[in-house]
């Protein structure tokens, strides 16, 4: 499920249509989004297609005269779900993972983006990729939460999985996120980190598109594990196992942040309910809600 989906110099440059030479060149000027695994460059085929909505003739005028849809789009998450609906913000909810999110943000059919995507030179969140891919447009990123992500398990923990080590145990069956999901990105970059070899893992199929679903399958046995946020474990009633913290961020054109629906949305987190949702869902850090992480130049 993991490998299928890089292309290698060769199959990007026939994807591409162009010379290997120039990808290298590409490489080399680090104007192309790609990794080096055990000396061999590896190109995601998503990033590769956000890549080139990035690189397109006219964006800049393209995005200016078209009218957003009023949508969060991006990586889906719980408290912001809730919020979307009980704040009266008249937004609708597209959650299918932070890069499609932002190629739809990019594409100007999105209002605003939800995402998640760590960013291993810098070791931040979320303007590295915004800052490459959305470069012509006027920005911002708002804080929503930090977040707990780590592995869900059964109840009681019947594998004793205590580490990402312990996934790779055949006997586990994981359950994955679709291509372009944040927590996706995370998993692997976290595998990579430790060394550990992603064709160890025993994937069930298909993968799913949000963190409630994923929780929902290990609870009803259809996998052991999974690597999502400790809110939807807590929500499910299932045990989590904690690895990593993030900072889950929204990102919208600076004249829309000032417009009635975002700022519904906003202000909807300065309430008690606000507050007392975040405490009930569980691993989520609220205290920095609102707070601009980036403003594009």
């Amino acid at each position: 499920m993991i490998q299928q989906e890089l292309m290698t110099t060769k199959e990007v440059a026939a994807y591409l249509r162009i010379k290997e030479r120039k990808v290298y060149e590409l490489i080399s000027a680090r104007r192309i989004p790609c990794s080096r695994v055990a000396g061999k460059w590896l190109f995601p085929k998503v990033l590769i297609d956000l890549w080139v909505v990035q690189n397109r003739e006219g964006s800049s005028n393209f995005n200016a005269i078209l009218n957003r849809p009023p949508i969060v789009g991006g990586s889906h998450d719980p408290l912001l779900a809730w919020c979307v609906r009980e704040s009266g913000c008249e937004l609708a909810t597209m959650f299918n993972g932070s890069l499609d999110g932002l190629q739809r943000f990019a594409n100007a059919t999105v209002l605003c983006c939800g995402l998640h995507v760590f960013d291993p030179d810098t070791a931040d969140y979320n303007w590295p990729i915004t800052r490459r891919t959305l470069a012509d447009l006027d920005i911002v990123l708002i804080e929503w939460a930090w977040r707990e992500q780590g592995l869900i398990v059964a109840a009681g923990n019947p594998h004793n999985i205590r580490d990402l080590a312990d996934v790779q145990n055949g006997a586990v069956r994981l359950v994955g996120r679709q291509e372009g999901a944040g927590s996706r990105l995370l998993f692997e970059h976290l595998l990579r980190e430790q060394h550990l070899d992603l064709t160890a893992l025993h994937f069930i199929d298909p993968p799913v598109r949000s963190e409630t679903e994923l929780a929902l399958a290990v609870r009803d046995g259809k996998a052991d594990a999974g690597f999502g946020i400790a809110a939807v474990a807590r929500q499910c009633r299932v045990d989590f196992v904690p690895l990593h913290r993030e900072r889950y961020d929204l990102v919208i054109r600076r004249w829309e942040y000032f417009e009635p629906p975002f700022q519904r949305l906003l202000a909807f987190t300065r309430t008690t309910r606000f507050v007392g949702k975040a405490a009930e869902f569980g691993g989520y850090d609220i205290t920095g809600v609102g707070r601009v992480t980036y403003n594009s130049p």
